[in-house]
């Protein structure tokens, strides 16, 4: 398997600091190993920063199923041009499912008081950053009800975002896991997000389409960082979503795109850690 990741990866990182100016370190922050997914694919390697305190249950389930070596080899058995790659099923098709119970979904989450980096609010709605991943709440005037301080928040469906499938009923997520090739906010509120992609786009946008895919791809090997020899795991630091260097990047992109910007025209900026 690919000890390093690909240079072509780091593309739109190298743009960082043109978009940006200067950041300083302390508006980085490494990405801890224990919540960083290493998915080496028939396309690239794909580098996932889990959210446990977005969906909790969903990130135990992901890091235990690696660890049990549940997703090695399996499939992207269902994979829709614009829209998802499919896959983490044992039975390489929609409706299986591990030998661990059902999970209840985890659709929305409580976030404490400045957990959100915003980026774009109106009058009924914010949308930010936790870490890389996109994220929309309530407006902070129903967010000021609140008694216990908490924010009601969601993860927002934006390319690069991962979600656990499920079948109709919303209490059937089990091991099936889905990559957002493009935005399509219509899933969110329906399915629990549990982290994003945070290298890899490329490599899954490039899966073979399909439902089935004729020839499809595969996960080769699924690996949780921290368990991955030090010398040989991504290390990787992200950009604080609450810096003054990321508000500049969203700041011009917020110009560029005038009314139609929303939190997917935004990345928060990963680069390799020195």
């Amino acid at each position: 398997m690919p000890s390093k990741i690909p240079t072509a990866a780091f593309v739109v990182l190298a743009l960082a600091p043109a978009l940006m100016g200067a950041a300083t370190p302390p508006h980085w922050r490494p990405i801890d190993p224990e919540n960083l997914l290493v998915v080496d694919t028939t396309q690239g390697r794909i580098v996932v920063e889990m959210r446990p305190d977005l969906a909790p249950q969903a990130v135990a389930r992901v890091k235990l199923l690696a660890r049990e070596g549940v997703y090695d080899g399996l499939l992207f058995h269902r994979v829709i041009d614009h829209f998802v790659d499919q896959t983490g099923n044992p039975d390489n098709r929609d409706g299986g499912s591990s030998s661990h119970p059902d999970l209840p979904p985890e659709f929305v989450f409580k976030l404490p008081s400045g957990a959100l980096a915003p980026v774009r609010t109106t009058s009924d709605a914010q949308e930010g950053f936790v870490g890389a991943t996109p994220v929309a709440a309530v407006s902070p005037t129903e967010a000021s009800r609140a008694k216990d301080g908490t924010l009601r928040a969601w993860g927002a469906y934006c390319p690069g975002v991962a979600g656990m499938g499920r079948q109709a009923d919303p209490n059937t997520s089990n091991s099936e896991i889905f990559f957002m090739r493009d935005a399509s906010r219509r899933l969110d509120r329906d399915y629990t997000v549990w982290g994003k992609v945070v290298v890899g786009l490329p490599a899954i946008r490039a899966m073979a389409v399909g439902e089935p895919p004729a020839r499809p791809d595969k996960m080769l090997e699924v690996r949780v960082a921290a368990d991955i020899p030090a010398a040989e795991r991504p290390r990787l630091e992200i950009l604080d979503p609450h810096s003054p260097a990321f508000a500049r990047l969203a700041a011009r992109t917020r110009a560029a795109k005038g009314a139609d910007f929303t939190i997917c025209d935004l990345e928060v900026p990963v680069r390799p850690r020195k």
